[in-house]
């Protein structure tokens, strides 16, 4: 998607350890029209799977996956990375691990929110080894539901999470795929 491509590179910044910071526009400060604009893409891509809920996990892919359960006129349900007091109940549970944050978490999500009849649509902000993906792909399935794919801000395509995935048959959608990044340059797929 050429507007994510452009933010990506006149407000992006590579950092150290294969970060790319987007916090001006995706994730900390939100630019809403871009962020709408994404959704619809993404909607356009997955319209035909009668999606009944748009998945994320907290927190910087909630803003996408709101925008996108619109779209859908379903609700968007996101997986918490740690139990607090106001969970309760039966949950779906899986591990995850964050590069980014170089953490191990368990992702939570009460039963309750998705039906075994459910055609599940994971949306996040960015997708590098998978971690995130596989952990939804698990949480979809002990729901008994059906993972219908996957819709990607930000894949850094040169950490292999994604093709990996896509050979595994799972329908990634990537806005915006990066193979390579360094300060003051970045590199896009076609």
């Amino acid at each position: 998607m050429d507007l994510l491509k452009h933010a990506i590179t006149v407000k992006g910044k590579v950092l150290p350890g294969d970060v790319l910071k987007v916090g001006s526009f995706l994730n900390q400060q939100i630019d809403v029209r871009l962020l709408a604009d994404m959704a619809k893409d993404i909607f356009a891509h997955f319209c035909n799977c009668a999606v009944t809920k748009v998945l994320t996990v907290e927190s910087s892919g909630i803003a996408l996956a709101c925008l996108t359960a619109q779209f859908f006129n379903c609700n968007a349900v996101f997986a918490k990375k740690s139990k607090s007091n106001n969970i309760e109940g039966e949950m779906l549970s899986a591990e995850c691990y964050s590069y980014t944050h170089n953490t191990a978490n368990v992702l939570l999500v009460p039963r309750e929110y998705i039906a075994p009849d459910d055609k599940v649509l994971f949306v996040d902000d960015f997708l590098a080894k998978g971690e995130a993906l596989r952990a939804a792909v698990k949480l979809v399935k002990e729901a008994g539901a059906t993972f219908v794919g996957a819709a990607i801000a930000i894949e850094k395509g040169f950490q292999g999470g994604g093709d990996q995935l896509r050979k595994e048959g799972v329908d990634v959608y990537s806005l915006a795929i990066i193979d390579s990044m360094k300060p003051g340059e970045i590199v896009f797929r076609n």
